[in-house]
């Protein structure tokens, strides 16, 4: 862990630098930053939430939290780039804990806006097959399972954002793709997959 904090500390950071020119007034360098960062959390949101709209709203709130944080960033301790992950998966967390006290059918079905209303249903269906046993992981697997093989990030990019060595992010991943294969083993014909 520590490796891995030092190796990140001499690779600079230029969000970083970004976020210290915007401190410093300039505000170029604000919105070049919410360029750079703000796709890769909409992204984040959208995936883990289901819901642009939603999505929009914690990518804002996160953002927000990001400038209020700027004249106290201590430069060298996280990547602004790991830090807004860490607080869009909280902030994703929050509003789904929220989301699993309210009964199914208040919650509006997305829209349609695929070309096919069969390759819809079996979409959907994979998508909510998918969230539902991710729902069913304990917390840290289910969220290192996202980052890694939903988000695409490293296992030291991981180990940094879930504060943990990136040995146990192969477990925690590990261990919760294993558990995921034995919940949904039996939905293989109901998903319309053909293959392992």
């Amino acid at each position: 862990m520590a490796q891995a904090r030092q190796i990140a500390a001499e690779v600079p950071d230029e969000d970083a630098a970004l976020l210290v020119a915007y401190v410093a007034g300039d505000l170029s360098a604000a919105r070049r930053l919410a360029a750079s960062l703000t796709p890769r959390a909409m992204a984040q949101a959208s995936r883990a939430l289901g819901d642009p709209a939603e999505a929009e709203d914690v990518v804002q709130e996160a953002m927000l939290r990001l400038w209020r944080q700027a004249p106290d960033w201590r430069s060298g301790e996280a990547k602004v780039a790991t830090w807004l992950y860490r607080v869009v998966a909280n902030l994703c967390t929050d509003r789904l804990r929220k989301r699993r006290a309210v009964a199914l059918d208040d919650v509006a079905e997305p829209p349609d806006r695929a070309p096919s209303v069969a390759q819809a249903m079996q979409d959907r269906a994979r998508r909510e097959a998918l969230r539902d046993a991710l729902g069913q992981l304990p917390e840290r697997q289910a969220q290192a399972v996202m980052l890694r093989h939903i988000e695409g990030l490293g296992n030291p990019e991981i180990a940094e954002i879930m504060d943990i060595g990136p040995r146990a992010v192969e477990s925690l991943t590990a261990r919760g793709k294993r558990a995921l294969a034995a919940i949904l083993a039996g939905r293989k014909d109901e998903l319309g997959f053909e293959d392992d």
